[in-house]
């Protein structure tokens, strides 16, 4: 599934009134100190979920920056998952125990966020899911760019 696909914008957003992914760096760089993940991973993973949109829902429910399910937002504290702040904390506290419990594996972290982590535990790995798979592929690559380019892409 690809970016576009995956979300659709709650409010029309034009080539001229794209958000500015900068306006939130200091969420995300809060974020990542409190929680210990890369600043680039969580710039990837945002770019790959919701494009940097905080008005993101995705055709499953999923909402903001980060795309937190409902229950999963109200398991990580996160009252309203439209606020940037609060999704970037939420998103980044899930991520971070994702890669916690796959013994810091990103790949498999990244699965873990997109298809959840028993799916990943059931397959050894990442899922034989093309979704799942392309997701993984997708923010890797963000990753890097976002890395190599200090968190500008």
């Amino acid at each position: 599934m690809t970016e576009g696909q995956k979300f659709r914008p709650t409010h029309g957003i034009s080539g001229a009134s794209r958000p500015d992914p900068a306006q939130f760096d200091g969420f995300i760089r809060e974020a990542s100190q409190k929680w210990n993940v890369d600043e680039s991973l969580i710039r990837a993973v945002i770019k790959q979920e919701s494009g940097f949109d905080p008005r993101a829902t995705s055709w499953c429910g999923a909402q903001g920056l980060m795309q937190l399910m409902p229950e999963t937002a109200a398991g990580l504290g996160v009252k309203d998952s439209y606020d940037p702040q609060q999704n970037i904390m939420g998103g980044t506290r899930y991520l971070r125990s994702l890669l916690d419990r796959f013994d810091g594996n990103i790949s498999k972290a990244l699965a873990g966020y997109n298809a959840g982590p028993g799916a990943v535990e059931k397959h050894g790995g990442i899922p034989p899911y093309q979704e799942t798979q392309h997701y993984v592929a997708n923010v890797l690559e963000f990753y890097r760019v976002f890395k190599e380019n200090r968190g500008a892409i």
